[in-house]
């Protein structure tokens, strides 16, 4: 791509909503349409497709192959977020169509919602809630909880978003412990190349892995076996790298204590099944949901389509 001086004025096609402030400066500055409002989806591609060199999208609205060949003069996915499992990077490459995300912006909220997660579950706050809204305390104690101190903190996936809950984990003395697919040898933590070793020695799971296909069902019923009837689960990844049936039985039958989910296998659907248990903190897919993490978020993605706009290299490419 040839440097320019000055950056074009695009046409962008936006997958699904962004934020407020995102849309706005992408009306403002480029020429936009919203795939999700088009009462035709296939008619309005097969009629204007053509035109989209830029698709502005999110982890949730899917940019698959025939989305990408719908769109033949596509040049850029700019995506946000940092999970990319919603694109198919191999039809990308095929069309050389550049991706980005927006990495790094979100770890520090992603890890603080984690350990708040994993509070909950282990002192039982969300369970404290609702004993003190039910008038259950005139007439009983709440149960104990656990002490997170001097527990194994079993981190599954130590990228950016794994090392800042590393760090948090290690503010409330759990002992790191971690599983991927290479050692990290800048960190001190001890490495595991099996996650069912890993979940054995482990009290805690935290999983901050990417997902797709590599890492479908990663956390299946033998790893939650693993993990024992005292163990606690944390997912602040993607609901897809867990057997989700395998876990509500493992919640069901108290194999496992507890698990704290801020992701699903289908969102926004939750199985009944899983919103019976009593064992179990649920969260709307919002670990990173913060003002301040949305707007940098925003500005990144902003600033690789600028970047794509004056020909300049991208700030944050995936392929």
């Amino acid at each position: 791509m040839t440097a320019s001086s000055a950056p074009r004025r695009l046409k962008i096609l936006i997958a699904g909503p962004l934020t407020p402030r995102v849309m706005h400066a992408l009306d403002a500055a480029h020429e936009t349409a919203r795939l999700w409002t088009q009462p035709d989806r296939a008619a309005f591609l097969a009629e204007q497709g053509a035109q989209f060199e830029v698709l502005a999208t999110g982890g949730a609205y899917a940019t698959d192959a025939a989305l990408i060949a719908a769109l033949p003069a596509l040049r850029l996915v700019a995506s946000f977020g940092v999970g990319v499992d919603a694109i198919d990077l191999d039809a990308a490459k095929a069309h050389d169509v550049a991706v980005t995300n927006t990495p790094g912006v979100l770890n520090d909220c992603v890890a603080d919602y984690a350990l708040g997660l994993l509070l909950a579950l282990s002192r039982r706050i969300v369970e404290g809630d609702r004993f003190v809204r039910e008038g259950r305390w005139r007439q009983t104690k709440l149960p104990l909880g656990a002490k997170l101190g001097g527990k194994v903190c079993g981190v599954v996936g130590m990228g950016g978003i794994g090392r800042a809950i590393a760090r948090r984990a290690e503010a409330f003395g759990m002992q790191v412990v971690y599983f991927g697919p290479n050692r990290k040898h800048d960190l001190p933590y001890p490495y595991f190349d099996s996650l069912p070793a890993m979940a054995e020695a482990a009290d805690v799971l935290m999983l901050s892995l990417p997902g797709g296909a590599a890492t479908h069902h990663i956390v299946d019923a033998g790893v939650l076996a693993a993990l024992g009837p005292r163990g606690l689960l944390v997912n602040v990844a993607r609901g897809g790298v867990v057997d989700q049936d395998a876990l509500i039985a493992a919640l069901a039958k108290r194999t496992i204590a507890g698990a704290a989910l801020d992701v699903f296998a289908d969102e926004p659907s939750v199985p009944d099944a899983m919103l019976a248990l009593d064992n179990v903190v649920l969260s709307p897919h919002t670990a990173s949901g913060t003002h301040e993490t949305r707007a940098a978020m925003g500005d990144l993605l902003l600033a690789n389509i600028a970047a794509f706009a004056r020909g300049d290299a991208l700030e944050t490419p995936v392929v």
